[in-house]
């Protein structure tokens, strides 16, 4: 099992921590120079998110910050961010720069993926319209309605198990501008209900005319997801395709070789798989000497077999 960690950049920008109410606030970098994360503390904070935010707001010249991380809150655990959401959009005049967003940035010692709770965040996208990348970790409780963003470039859902009517949302939107589409799709165990079904209006392409990046990864049906891709029309326009971090097997790399050429792709991302060396190779001798860059990487692939009664047990690289 692998877990997320803190976030190191967003926009191109180094990330920088806002520091808490006991830290020096006197010699801060340039606010357009990093992506600020601003936290609490999940159990035992001596300050709320809240109040923190109000004190950079005080401290930085907000109308020049780019990008914002949204760290730890209060709870997280069991308490939604919805007073976070409700700050950041009280303040949206002061921030007529900002570009990119990140909700939820938490390691698993503050909190779990799974136990991360999320509400609706919707109101983010349609409150920063000139918004150009938007991430969030964590799937239990997410919503997210079908919107139409004119901005928006790079939209990233980390999950255990992403609900099915989140990514049915993201499907009804029209995102004109979209480049770089990253669903974390997950494990039913964790909420990640959704079926290969679900995808097909994100795998038409009819309303991402700009999408060079789909990941569709961290699924437990990884098999379905490569079948419905193979065939998928959005393919075609893509650079980069990104089906790793699940339980993908020999059948779903088949399907996958045996769609249409993906010979046209820079880099396939199929990194943590349960694939065996003759389909490894048949992968290798159909796109590396295209020039494709191929990910097949096995680090962390976990995998039982029950002495019982032989079943075969697989798991997804992020789960709890």
């Amino acid at each position: 099992m692998s877990y997320p960690t803190h976030l190191t950049s967003l926009y191109r920008l180094p990330a920088h921590t806002f520091p808490g109410p006991e830290g020096k606030t006197d010699d801060l970098p340039a606010a357009d120079s990093r992506a600020w994360r601003i936290a609490s503390d999940v159990y035992d904070g001596e300050e709320e998110w809240t109040a923190a935010f109000a004190r950079f707001c005080d401290t930085v010249d907000t109308t020049r910050v780019k990008a914002l991380i949204v760290g730890a809150w209060e709870g997280a655990y069991d308490t939604d961010p919805s007073d976070v959401i409700e700050a950041l959009l009280a303040a949206k005049d002061r921030f007529p720069a900002l570009r990119a967003l990140f909700l939820g940035d938490m390691e698993s010692e503050e909190c779990e993926i799974s136990w991360i709770n999320q509400t609706d965040v919707t109101p983010l996208l349609e409150g920063f319209p000139e918004l150009e990348e938007l991430g969030v970790r964590g799937g239990s409780g997410l919503r997210l309605s079908a919107v139409r963003h004119e901005a928006l470039r790079r939209l990233v859902l980390e999950s255990g198990g992403l609900p099915a009517d989140v990514v049915r949302g993201v499907g009804g939107s029209d995102l004109p501008a979209l480049e770089h589409l990253d669903l974390w799709l997950g494990t039913p165990e964790y909420g990640g209900d959704s079926e290969a079904a679900d995808l097909e209006p994100l795998l038409s392409g009819g309303r991402l005319p700009k999408l060079r990046h789909l990941a569709l990864r961290n699924s437990e049906m990884q098999d379905a997801v490569a079948a419905a891709v193979a065939s998928a029309p959005v393919v075609a326009r893509l650079e980069v395709l990104d089906l790793s971090m699940g339980v993908l097997t020999d059948e779903g790399a088949a399907a996958l070789l045996g769609g249409q050429p993906l010979t046209h792709l820079k880099k396939l991302d199929l990194h943590h798989h349960y694939l065996s060396e003759p389909l490894l190779d048949r992968l290798r001798g159909t796109l590396e000497p295209a020039g494709v860059e191929v990910d097949l990487d096995r680090d962390g692939v976990d995998e039982d077999v029950d002495e019982d009664d032989g079943t075969v047990w697989r798991w997804v690289a992020v789960g709890e």
